[in-house]
């Protein structure tokens, strides 16, 4: 395989000591992680104010502490991009990582502090290259590059000491020198603003390389793939980059992508990884190659809490520690860190599929839903009950989103779905047919909704032409980086706003969304 990789994998599989340690000690790691953090800003602003210097045990940290969400932490977060400092992190932050999750005009701005970058996320890519290399004895990554499909950065103009961007980008501008040498196109190119300028771009700085594994999210990287086809006129990725063997997702689950990638490229030699991170940390990754449960990693400067699922909006719901969290039961996130978020809920749900050692999976978003009617159908039943109609009618779905339709004087309420596919159903009555099956078999609440139609009808799905979703995301200027559709929303507010766009090209009809019988 090459000196460069045999270097290269006895110096990453080093870190297995560190990962084993937190997997054998959860525990004790997580208890290490409170205690450091609260000695580190015990002098800070927040520190003094919620008596930090008083707290000894994980009790009175909750006790002393409330749950924070980003509306209440936000005036600390403002002040410190004014160039304050010690307000609710000991170290100096000049970095922010702007961030939507959807395609929602609101943006978050989280505080990356360097212990973050260096003690967080910069230290998850180098564990994900060790559980990689330890998943695969053959792996050879050395020898190529890493193409990296980065956000944008821009400065921030309310204060020439901070700087924000994508959390890519900022991980990006950042980035030790050993990062920097391995990693495809140049710095300019990665963080561009247009997306349309920046694929071409990159497909032409990256197509001569030997690339031997790619990080990103898999919508965007599917329109740089099929960018790459129309350049070469190949239909599969493993005939232009023959050494790819990696791919590295996040963002949004992968399931719905599974059958397109394995469509696109076709090397035998391909494998997928897992990660779970977000502006706010990094949380988790892929350990094991058959199984899609994700390793909790609990040494990143993080400290976890968890409240079940059900009574997240209960202002009097206590979250629990690592230890007291039960298996197959959806929790919110709430989280402590490292950049100064103190009790933070990050908006994600997450189920555990394992406690030896900590193993979940992303369930949801506690805004992703639809709940319009007491169904409780998040995006976890979504992308299932999709990938099963899909594996049975052989259709390939490349993106979507649903909302519910509310109860009229002629008609009961409904989920509505506009899908583009890449591969079609032959028969899109029946592929609705399954989806609505499958929805029930996967959750009871949807299943008793449907029971005769009481209370819900139906789905009604629209077929949308390929490339509406990229038009309208171009629209909303929200193309690339971590910008995402959402797949379920509790409103019609994104649903309307695409069919509206539909119905507003001129030479698009009503007719050209497919409506499904309902």
């Amino acid at each position: 395989m090459g000196l460069m990789n045999d270097i290269f994998r006895r110096y990453i599989l080093s870190k297995m000591k560190n990962i084993d340690g937190f997997m054998k000690h959860p525990e004790a790691v997580q208890d290490r992680v409170l205690k450091n953090l609260i000695l580190r800003a015990q002098s800070t602003e927040w520190g003094k104010t919620h008596s930090f210097k008083s707290i000894k045990t994980y009790d009175d940290f909750r006790r002393l502490v409330p749950i924070q969400d980003y509306n209440s932490m936000k005036p600390f977060i403002e002040r410190t991009m004014l160039g304050e400092q010690n307000v609710l992190w000991s170290g100096d932050i000049r970095w922010f990582a702007k961030s939507s999750g959807t395609t929602d005009d609101k943006s978050k701005f989280i505080p990356v502090s360097r212990e973050s970058l260096y003690g967080c996320h910069y230290k998850a890519g180098k564990d994900m290259y060790c559980l990689y290399y330890n998943m695969n004895p053959k792996a050879n990554l050395a020898g190529g590059k890493t193409l990296v499909l980065g956000g944008s950065h821009q400065m921030n103009k309310m204060n020439r000491r901070a700087n924000y961007g994508d959390l890519s980008a900022v991980l990006i501008q950042n980035a030790p020198l050993w990062a920097e040498l391995k990693r495809v196109p140049s710095l300019a190119i990665t963080l561009m603003d247009n997306w349309e300028e920046k694929v071409e771009k990159m497909a032409n700085a990256t197509i001569n390389h030997r690339v031997t594994n790619i990080l990103g999210v898999p919508t965007w990287t599917v329109v740089l793939i099929k960018y790459l086809f129309e350049m070469t006129g190949k239909d599969d990725l493993s005939e232009i980059w023959p050494s790819l063997e990696l791919y590295i997702h996040g963002g949004v689950s992968f399931t719905p992508y599974e059958e397109l990638f394995r469509k696109l490229i076709r090397g035998s030699n391909m494998h997928y990884m897992e990660s779970y991170n977000a502006s706010e940390g990094f949380f988790g990754m892929q350990d094991q190659m058959n199984s899609k449960d994700l390793l909790l990693m609990l040494d990143y400067g993080i400290f976890y809490e968890f409240i079940p699922a059900g009574q997240k909006d209960n202002p009097d719901a206590e979250a629990i520690p690592l230890q007291a969290v039960e298996l197959d039961k959806d929790y919110a996130v709430v989280i402590s860190s490292n950049s100064g978020l103190w009790r933070y809920f990050i908006g994600d749900t997450v189920k555990f599929y394992s406690k030896d050692p900590y193993r979940i999976r992303v369930s949801g978003r506690t805004k992703h839903y639809i709940n319009a009617f007491g169904e409780e159908v998040i995006i976890e039943n979504a992308e299932k009950a999709l990938a099963l109609a899909s594996l049975s009618t052989d259709c390939i779905v490349s993106d979507f989103t649903a909302a519910p339709v509310y109860f009229s004087s002629g008609s009961n309420g409904a989920h509505e779905w506009l899908i583009e596919f890449d591969k079609a159903p032959a028969d899109l009555t029946y592929f609705i047919q399954l989806l609505d099956q499958n929805l029930k078999n996967l959750n009871s609440d949807y299943e008793a909704k449907r029971h005769k139609d009481i209370a819900l009808r139906m789905p009604i799905v629209r077929m949308l032409k390929k490339g509406t979703f990229y038009n309208w995301m171009k629209k909303r200027g929200k193309l690339g980086g971590q910008n995402k559709v959402p797949r379920l929303f509790n409103t019609r507010q994104f649903v309307d706003d695409i069919i509206k766009f539909v119905n507003e090209q001129g030479n698009l009809s009503r007719g050209d969304l497919g409506t499904s019988v309902d």
